[in-house]
């Protein structure tokens, strides 16, 4: 196994408002979370205007969550996440990962396991059931097919047939209207293949944080240029979690910095709130990935 990374992440979220905002109530995941092949260095939270009131805690699914409020009347705010994060080389599929597809074996799981299981078999608020998903994904995972050729395969199959439209979709943009559209972002491509993979019998949860992208040769990394991502973690029998990006039609590896992840992105989202007043806002975010 190869040497681990270090990575400095700079997620900058910028607030304009028309009127003034008299009270802000916000909730962020924007704190890089401590798992197998991940730890974090250090990180810093900055928020403008200064909150009245902070409280770090972990959620339901153990992510790392702010939530802060600010009184002042304020037309601006600014939220500043920098983390540096040590990220170890992924490890090599394991002989479980290369017997058939059972989609029984989940549900045979008891104990701790099948309690970590439980929020990622059914529905949730933006993946629901869905007859399409089901059959897309019954291609893959056909009988006697090896787990992970079957998941690579979905993977691919997606990348191949969903073409990436940054102003296809929005947040709340149905599931089954991605079906039919055929483009979307990569929280579309994320949920898509959730709903396909739990369609099968398989656990799948979303997986929210940031992909280093490389500049051209020669060129410099520009600042603000990289973002937010989205991609899947499937759980395999015998083996566990396994990370795949089928928007990028490959596995997760030590370009991937995770933040958190649910059973959605209404689980993860980096940060959401309520405020009284504002009228018309406008929104601009921006994060640096940097390898050191």
């Amino acid at each position: 196994m190869g040497a681990s990374r270090v990575v400095h992440v700079v997620h900058e979220t910028e607030y304009r408002y028309d009127a003034p905002v008299s009270q802000s109530w916000q909730l962020a995941h924007l704190a890089p979370r401590a798992c197998a092949r991940q730890h974090v260095l250090e990180h810093r939270l900055a928020v403008t205007p200064r909150p009245d009131w902070i409280d770090a805690h972990t959620d339901a699914f153990g992510n790392a969550v702010a939530a802060f409020a600010i009184h002042a009347a304020h037309e601006r705010l600014d939220v500043v996440a920098e983390s540096r994060i040590e990220i170890a080389p992924p490890l090599h599929d394991t002989e479980a990962a290369l017997r058939p597809f059972d989609p029984a074996a989940a549900r045979r799981t008891s104990g701790r396991e099948a309690l970590e299981l439980a929020s990622f078999f059914g529905p949730s608020p933006l993946v629901p059931r869905s007859r399409r998903a089901v059959h897309y994904a019954a291609r893959s995972f056909r009988p006697g097919v090896p787990f992970i050729v079957a998941l690579d395969e979905l993977a691919h199959r997606i990348h191949r047939d969903f073409e990436f439209d940054a102003e296809a979709t929005t947040v709340t943009t149905p599931l089954e209207e991605v079906f039919a559209e055929r483009r979307g972002v990569c929280q579309d491509f994320a949920q898509l293949m959730i709903a396909c993979l739990r369609g099968v019998g398989v656990p799948a949860r979303y997986v929210s944080g940031y992909i280093l992208t490389r500049p051209p040769p020669g060129k410099p990394r520009l600042v603000g240029a990289d973002a937010s991502h989205a991609w899947v973690s499937a759980w395999c029998p015998g083996q566990g979690w396994i990370d795949v990006d089928p928007t990028n039609d490959r596995r997760v590896d030590q370009d991937f910095v995770t933040l958190g992840w649910g059973r959605d992105f209404s689980d993860v989202t980096p940060l959401r709130g309520v405020i009284l007043g504002g009228g018309a806002q406008a929104l601009e975010a921006r994060v640096t990935v940097t390898p050191e």
